[in-house]
Formats: structure tokens, C-alpha cells, sequence
């Protein structure tokens, strides 16, 4: 059974106390949502509960294409493990999970997702990477069967294929609208030169644009640099002022009088002036390249105390606790408690604590098995229904509440953390619910 916190269950239907992600794109109007004397059952029993066959259904098969050989095998392999635990906590004898190893290639993905299709999959779970999905997209397109990847690629989104992964502008909608409410209003962005800076940079641009926010600057490094210090020196205005405060010395030393020489003394170790054009600035990096760049900024003149550093849910990530510059910094990820609970009872389980990602596979198990068990409960063939998977109420997970919208793109509640010295801080907690119908 599922250890306490991590039941997965249908989201209830009262508004979150925070700002929820907006859709990746816009879709489909969806009718208008219940009236407020309507409730929902929440499915919190496990499949086994149908102990006699119901007559006519047969056992549901469900494919997961995972990397279980290749450079990342062990992803995989965490993967397959939380898959496990999902089943053993919600499975049962009508539901099968159907594993294929996609060799971390698109090709591998391919003929996987082949081989499960072959053996009457009515649903596909994975694979993991972007590229691989893409290469299975038109062959469950082809069969009419959905999938639901764990890529976070929104680019392969559509209506039998769900993005699940944690994407780029469900993050920085978070963070921003976070930002917003804070009081923050002017917003820089620091982002690698690449598809993912390019994403992430879209994403505040829009961020902002909702908010009626400004965007004042956005500045690329190439992320293959061992060097980004002209970078940071742009982004910071460090030249110009620069240039302020040595003027305004020569101003002073040119004047005798007391204030002139006090005005002097104060600026002593002074080696900017002016204030800089942001009082936020988003970071989309991750581990050594953050820990590069983060001092840089402190180096050049942006303080810290004075600008509030954004990042994205890979900040949580234990070695930039190390780090002074992040403190204080702020970034989107799911709710911490549940995945501590997750987490530790996965390393009982298997021995070594579990990648991040590794609670996409428990979820993603859970979910098809309360789909198939709902589908048994009304005696439907078809559980895994565009509707089924798209229904505005959502999921809660480990992971927290999601919903998969009707384009195929993905909605979080997620928390926002702070880094500070002694660990990740829950500064906002993930929302406990959507709102009605499809925002």
C-alpha cells in the first residue's frame, strides 16, 4: 500500500492559493466547469480491490519504453524502479505493464514502442528522452494509441501525445508569477546560447508580458565557454558604470570642500555607480556552469542582497547550497515533502537514492493504473481515452497536482523554494488543487 502522502488520487476542484501555470499553447475551449454544489470522487483505492473478473474486459496491457542499456541506463533503471512501486501499490491482475528497453536511441525507442504496440498495448509510458519520442510519436499517431513521455519537449505535444516532464514555461510562469507578487517588476535574463536558453527565454518574455511586467534585459553566453565574463560584464552595465563612479571621483578630487572630500571617502572600494536596470534576474543553468556564472554576477556588481537570482527546478540540486552568491536565490520545483517520503522509501527499497526524475515513472504508473481502474469500475474497454487522460480535474502525484491539457502539454502546481545555507527552504507551498475547468 502507498506509504502516507503519496496517495494518488483525482485532484479536488477548489482554486489554489497560488498562481497556476498557464498552457504551454492555447487549446480547445472546454465547457464550462461544475457549479460549486458539485464534488468528485476521489479514487484513493488500489486496483486489487475487483477481486472477480468483470465480465467481458480483459487484462489491460500498458507499455513503458524505458533506457535500460546505453549511457543512461541507470536513469532507466531508477525509472523502472519507482514503475514497481507504483505497481505494487496500484496494480493488480488486470493490469500489466508491458517494459521494452529503447537503448537511449531513437531507434531503439522505435522499434520498442513496435514491439508493445504488438503485444495490444493500450497505452505507451515513455520514453524518456526528447528525441526518442519523437521518433515514436508517428508510430502511436499511426496505431491511434496514446503516449505519455516523460520528455518535457512541448514541440511533440499533441492530442494522443502527453508531455509529462516538468516544461520550461510551467517553471517560469511559476517563479515569475512568484516574482510579481513579491514586488519584483524589472527582469534580466542570463541563458545559455542553445534550444534550451532559447526556450527559456521565450518562456520569461511571455512571463513578463502577462504579468504587464518589464523585461529590461537578455543576454546569451555560448554554454561551451570556460569564459563567460564579457557576458556577465554586458548583463551588469559593469563598463558604463564603471566609468560613472571614476568620473565622479575626478569631480570630487577636483573640489576642496568638505562635502567633496566626505562624498570621496565614501567612495572608497566603490567601483560601480548607478543602479542597474533589473531587480530580478532568471538563471536557467544548472550545476558547474551555474556555479560559474553565479559569482561572476556578485564580481561584476550584482548584489545579491539587491537582486533577486531566479532560477529553475534544476537548482535543487545539493551542491549549490555551497554556493553565497545563491543564496537567497528562488526557483519552481514540486513539493518537497512528498518526495522526501518517495525518496526514502525508494531507498529502502533499492539500496541508493533515486534521480529526480525517477518520480515521473512512479506517477505515470499510478496514473494509468487509476485510469484502468476507473475504466473497470464502469466496465469501459477503452480507459485510456483522450478525455480520460485530459480531464480538467488532474492527478496528484508525488510530483504534486498536474493535468494534461487537450493540446497535449502538461499543467504543475509547483512549490518555490529558496537556497539557503542549511538547505532548500519552502518559501511558497505547491497549490493543493486547479481551478474548474481549463485555464
Amino acid at each position: 500500500m502507498l506509504v502516507a502522502g503519496l496517495a494518488f488520487t483525482l485532484a479536488a476542484c477548489a482554486s489554489p492559493s497560488v498562481p497556476t501555470p498557464e498552457p504551454e499553447a492555447q487549446p480547445p475551449v472546454a465547457g464550462p466547469g461544475p457549479g460549486p454544489e458539485e464534488s468528485y470522487e476521489i479514487l484513493t483505492e488500489p486496483l486489487q480491490q475487483f477481486e472477480e473478473p468483470l465480465t467481458g474486459l480483459q487484462p489491460m496491457k500498458v507499455g513503458l519504453l524505458l533506457p535500460l542499456s546505453g549511457p543512461r541506463a541507470d536513469v532507466g533503471q531508477a525509472l523502472l524502479n519507482a514503475a514497481q512501486l507504483a505497481l505494487f501499490d496500484l496494480g493488480g491482475e488486470r493490469f500489466t505493464l508491458v517494459i521494452r528497453d529503447t537503448q537511449g536511441t531513437p531507434d531503439g525507442a522505435a522499434a520498442a514502442a513496435e514491439a508493445v504496440l504488438a503485444e495490444n498495448a493500450a497505452l505507451i509510458l515513455g520514453p524518456l528522452f526528447a528525441t526518442s519520442a519523437e521518433a515514436v510519436k508517428p508510430i502511436v499517431d499511426a496505431a491511434e494509441v496514446p503516449m505519455i513521455t516523460f520528455s518535457n519537449n512541448t514541440a511533440i505535444a499533441g492530442p494522443l501525445t502527453f508531455v509529462m516532464g516538468v516544461t520550461p514555461r510551467t517553471q517560469v510562469d511559476r517563479v515569475v508569477d512568484y516574482a510579481v507578487l513579491q514586488g519584483l517588476r524589472r527582469f534580466a535574463v542570463l541563458a545559455p546560447e542553445n534550444a534550451y536558453g532559447n526556450v527559456m527565454v521565450q518562456s520569461l518574455q511571455e512571463a513578463v508580458f502577462r504579468n504587464g511586467v518589464e523585461l529590461s534585459r537578455v543576454v546569451f553566453y555560448d554554454p561551451q565557454s570556460t569564459d563567460v565574463s564579457a557576458e556577465v560584464q554586458v548583463l551588469a552595465d559593469f563598463n558604463n558604470r564603471r566609468s560613472a563612479a571614476d568620473l565622479q571621483r575626478q569631480d570630487l578630487r577636483g573640489r576642496s570642500d568638505e562635502a567633496a572630500q566626505r562624498a570621496l571617502l565614501r567612495l572608497q572600494g566603490v567601483e560601480t555607480l548607478g543602479d542597474l536596470p533589473f531587480d530580478s534576474i532568471l538563471l536557467p543553468a544548472s550545476g558547474q556552469q551555474l556555479l560559474s556564472v553565479a559569482p561572476l554576477l556578485a564580481y561584476y556588481d550584482v548584489d545579491p542582497s539587491e537582486v533577486r537570482f531566479l532560477g529553475t527546478s534544476l537548482w535543487e540540486d545539493p551542491q549549490l547550497l555551497k554556493e553565497p552568491t545563491l543564496e537567497g536565490g528562488w526557483f519552481p520545483a514540486p513539493p518537497p515533502g512528498l518526495w522526501k517520503s518517495f525518496q526514502d522509501r525508494y531507498e529502502e527499497s533499492f539500496g541508493g537514492k533515486p534521480p529526480r526524475v525517477a518520480s515521473l515513472g512512479y506517477d505515470a504508473v499510478a496514473l494509468a493504473a487509476v485510469l484502468a481502474q476507473r475504466g473497470a469500475a464502469s466496465g469501459s474497454f477503452l480507459p485510456y481515452t483522450q478525455e480520460a487522460i485530459a480531464q480538467p480535474l488532474g492527478f496528484a502525484g508525488i510530483d504534486g497536482i498536474f493535468r494534461f491539457l487537450p493540446d497535449g502539454n502538461v499543467q504543475r502546481g509547483l512549490a518555490v523554494l529558496e537556497i539557503q545555507r542549511a538547505g532548500f527552504v519552502e518559501r511558497d507551498p505547491a497549490p493543493g488543487s486547479f481551478p474548474r475547468g481549463i485555464n
